[in-house]
Protein backbone atom coordinates (compact mmCIF):
# COMPACT_ATOMS: atom_id res chain seq x y z
CA UNK A 1 0.00 0.00 0.00
CA UNK A 2 2.77 2.49 0.80
CA UNK A 3 4.47 1.82 -2.52
CA UNK A 4 1.15 2.19 -4.32
CA UNK A 5 0.60 5.58 -2.66
CA UNK A 6 4.08 6.71 -3.76
CA UNK A 7 3.37 5.62 -7.33
CA UNK A 8 0.04 7.48 -7.33
CA UNK A 9 1.80 10.59 -6.00
CA UNK A 10 4.43 10.32 -8.75
CA UNK A 11 1.72 10.05 -11.41
CA UNK A 12 0.03 13.21 -10.16
CA UNK A 13 3.36 15.08 -10.28
CA UNK A 14 4.13 14.20 -13.90
CA UNK A 15 3.12 17.06 -16.20
CA UNK A 16 5.27 16.58 -19.27
CA UNK A 17 3.92 14.90 -22.41
CA UNK A 18 7.27 13.17 -22.98
CA UNK A 19 6.61 11.04 -19.91
CA UNK A 20 3.53 9.31 -21.39
CA UNK A 21 5.37 6.01 -21.63
CA UNK A 22 6.44 6.21 -17.99
CA UNK A 23 2.87 7.10 -16.99
CA UNK A 24 1.51 4.09 -18.87
CA UNK A 25 4.03 1.79 -17.18
CA UNK A 26 3.19 3.19 -13.75
CA UNK A 27 -0.53 2.84 -14.47
CA UNK A 28 -0.01 -0.88 -15.10
CA UNK A 29 1.80 -1.14 -11.76
CA UNK A 30 -1.03 0.70 -10.03
CA UNK A 31 -3.55 -1.72 -11.48
CA UNK A 32 -1.73 -4.47 -9.59
CA UNK A 33 -1.96 -2.43 -6.39
CA UNK A 34 -5.75 -2.25 -6.54
CA UNK A 35 -6.39 -5.83 -7.61
CA UNK A 36 -5.20 -9.26 -6.60
CA UNK A 37 -4.27 -10.63 -10.02
CA UNK A 38 -0.50 -10.27 -9.54
CA UNK A 39 -0.38 -11.62 -6.01
CA UNK A 40 -1.97 -14.99 -6.69
CA UNK A 41 -4.50 -14.38 -3.87
CA UNK A 42 -8.21 -14.73 -4.49
CA UNK A 43 -10.89 -12.46 -3.03
CA UNK A 44 -11.20 -14.75 0.01
CA UNK A 45 -7.51 -14.19 0.84
CA UNK A 46 -6.45 -17.74 -0.14
CA UNK A 47 -3.83 -18.70 -2.75
CA UNK A 48 -5.33 -19.22 -6.19
CA UNK A 49 -4.85 -22.83 -7.38
CA UNK A 50 -3.34 -21.73 -10.70
CA UNK A 51 -0.53 -19.83 -8.94
CA UNK A 52 0.39 -22.42 -6.29
CA UNK A 53 2.20 -24.75 -8.70
CA UNK A 54 4.08 -21.85 -10.30
CA UNK A 55 5.16 -20.58 -6.89
CA UNK A 56 6.38 -24.03 -5.83
CA UNK A 57 8.25 -24.45 -9.11
CA UNK A 58 9.85 -21.01 -8.84
CA UNK A 59 11.00 -21.67 -5.26
CA UNK A 60 12.33 -25.11 -6.17
CA UNK A 61 9.97 -26.94 -3.77
CA UNK A 62 8.99 -29.48 -6.43
CA UNK A 63 12.59 -30.29 -7.28
CA UNK A 64 14.86 -32.44 -5.13
CA UNK A 65 17.57 -30.34 -3.51
CA UNK A 66 20.96 -31.72 -2.54
CA UNK A 67 21.66 -31.68 1.16
CA UNK A 68 24.78 -29.96 2.41
CA UNK A 69 27.39 -32.44 3.51
CA UNK A 70 29.02 -31.82 6.87
CA UNK A 71 32.75 -31.26 6.64
CA UNK A 72 35.48 -30.62 9.14
CA UNK A 73 35.14 -28.61 12.30
CA UNK A 74 32.46 -26.24 11.10
CA UNK A 75 29.86 -28.85 10.10
CA UNK A 76 27.40 -28.28 12.94
CA UNK A 77 28.17 -24.66 13.76
CA UNK A 78 25.07 -22.50 13.82
CA UNK A 79 24.87 -18.82 12.96
CA UNK A 80 24.28 -16.73 16.06
CA UNK A 81 20.86 -15.26 16.67
CA UNK A 82 20.16 -11.74 15.41
CA UNK A 83 19.65 -10.81 19.06
CA UNK A 84 23.22 -11.88 20.00
CA UNK A 85 25.07 -9.21 21.98
CA UNK A 86 27.68 -11.00 24.11
CA UNK A 87 30.73 -13.04 23.16
CA UNK A 88 29.06 -16.19 24.47
CA UNK A 89 25.98 -15.55 22.32
CA UNK A 90 28.09 -15.01 19.20
CA UNK A 91 30.27 -18.10 19.80
CA UNK A 92 27.85 -20.89 18.92
CA UNK A 93 30.40 -23.70 18.93
CA UNK A 94 29.69 -26.59 21.28
CA UNK A 95 31.98 -28.03 23.96
CA UNK A 96 32.52 -31.05 21.72
CA UNK A 97 33.51 -28.88 18.73
CA UNK A 98 35.93 -26.88 20.85
CA UNK A 99 37.49 -30.07 22.26
CA UNK A 100 37.83 -31.47 18.74
CA UNK A 101 39.46 -28.26 17.45
CA UNK A 102 42.06 -28.43 20.22
CA UNK A 103 42.60 -32.19 19.83
CA UNK A 104 43.10 -31.87 16.06
CA UNK A 105 45.65 -29.07 16.56
CA UNK A 106 48.44 -31.44 17.52
CA UNK A 107 51.52 -30.83 15.33
CA UNK A 108 51.92 -33.49 12.63
CA UNK A 109 54.98 -34.52 10.63
CA UNK A 110 53.36 -33.66 7.30
CA UNK A 111 52.29 -30.14 8.20
CA UNK A 112 54.03 -27.12 6.71
CA UNK A 113 54.68 -23.81 8.45
CA UNK A 114 53.25 -21.04 6.26
CA UNK A 115 54.52 -18.15 8.35
CA UNK A 116 53.46 -15.55 10.87
CA UNK A 117 50.49 -13.24 10.56
CA UNK A 118 48.83 -10.57 12.63
CA UNK A 119 45.32 -11.72 13.47
CA UNK A 120 42.23 -9.58 13.93
CA UNK A 121 38.74 -10.64 14.87
CA UNK A 122 36.83 -11.65 11.75
CA UNK A 123 33.06 -11.57 11.25
CA UNK A 124 31.62 -12.71 14.61
CA UNK A 125 28.40 -13.84 12.89
CA UNK A 126 30.34 -16.44 10.88
CA UNK A 127 30.51 -19.49 13.14
CA UNK A 128 33.19 -22.12 13.45
CA UNK A 129 36.98 -22.28 13.43
CA UNK A 130 38.58 -20.52 10.49
CA UNK A 131 41.36 -18.17 9.44
CA UNK A 132 41.01 -15.95 6.37
CA UNK A 133 44.55 -15.30 5.26
CA UNK A 134 46.69 -14.34 2.27
CA UNK A 135 49.12 -17.11 3.29
CA UNK A 136 47.07 -19.64 1.27
CA UNK A 137 45.79 -19.44 -2.29
CA UNK A 138 43.23 -22.25 -1.97
CA UNK A 139 41.05 -23.50 0.89
CA UNK A 140 42.90 -25.92 3.15
CA UNK A 141 42.96 -27.45 6.61
CA UNK A 142 45.53 -26.30 9.09
CA UNK A 143 46.19 -24.97 12.53
CA UNK A 144 47.02 -21.68 14.17
CA UNK A 145 49.31 -21.24 17.17
CA UNK A 146 49.41 -18.25 19.51
CA UNK A 147 52.96 -18.20 20.98
CA UNK A 148 51.97 -15.93 23.89
CA UNK A 149 49.82 -18.72 25.37
CA UNK A 150 51.37 -21.70 23.58
CA UNK A 151 47.89 -22.81 22.50
CA UNK A 152 46.94 -24.12 19.07
CA UNK A 153 43.61 -24.67 17.33
CA UNK A 154 42.69 -26.52 14.13
CA UNK A 155 41.09 -24.22 11.56
CA UNK A 156 39.85 -24.06 7.99
CA UNK A 157 42.28 -21.88 6.06
CA UNK A 158 40.43 -19.58 3.67
CA UNK A 159 42.33 -17.53 1.07
CA UNK A 160 41.94 -13.75 0.82
CA UNK A 161 43.65 -11.28 -1.49
CA UNK A 162 46.63 -9.42 -0.19
CA UNK A 163 50.36 -9.53 0.32
CA UNK A 164 51.72 -12.45 2.33
CA UNK A 165 52.74 -9.89 4.97
CA UNK A 166 49.17 -8.59 5.29
CA UNK A 167 47.10 -9.50 8.32
CA UNK A 168 44.51 -12.24 8.67
CA UNK A 169 40.98 -12.45 10.03
CA UNK A 170 40.31 -15.05 12.70
CA UNK A 171 37.01 -16.53 13.85
CA UNK A 172 35.73 -15.61 17.28
CA UNK A 173 35.73 -19.26 18.37
CA UNK A 174 39.37 -19.74 17.33
CA UNK A 175 40.57 -16.58 19.09
CA UNK A 176 38.83 -17.66 22.28
CA UNK A 177 40.46 -21.11 22.25
CA UNK A 178 43.86 -19.55 21.62
CA UNK A 179 43.41 -17.25 24.61
CA UNK A 180 44.15 -14.29 22.34
CA UNK A 181 42.68 -10.83 22.93
CA UNK A 182 39.54 -10.25 20.87
CA UNK A 183 40.31 -6.57 20.39
CA UNK A 184 44.08 -6.88 20.04
CA UNK A 185 46.46 -7.69 17.21
CA UNK A 186 47.98 -11.03 18.23
CA UNK A 187 50.83 -12.47 16.21
CA UNK A 188 49.92 -16.00 15.11
CA UNK A 189 51.85 -18.81 13.46
CA UNK A 190 49.98 -20.57 10.66
CA UNK A 191 50.48 -24.19 9.63
CA UNK A 192 48.94 -26.11 6.75
CA UNK A 193 48.13 -29.84 6.96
Amino acid sequence: PLICDKIRHSLRGMKHVSKNISIAALAVLLAGCSGNFSSGINSAGKPRPDTQDAAKSASGQNEPRPKARPSGLNAASLKPSKAARTVEQFDTTSKEQRAKAVKMAVPEKGERKLGKTIGTLGDPTQPGFWLKTPLVNAPAKGRVKYPATGKSVAVDLIPIDGLKTAGSRVSLAALRLLGAPLTGLPELIVYRD
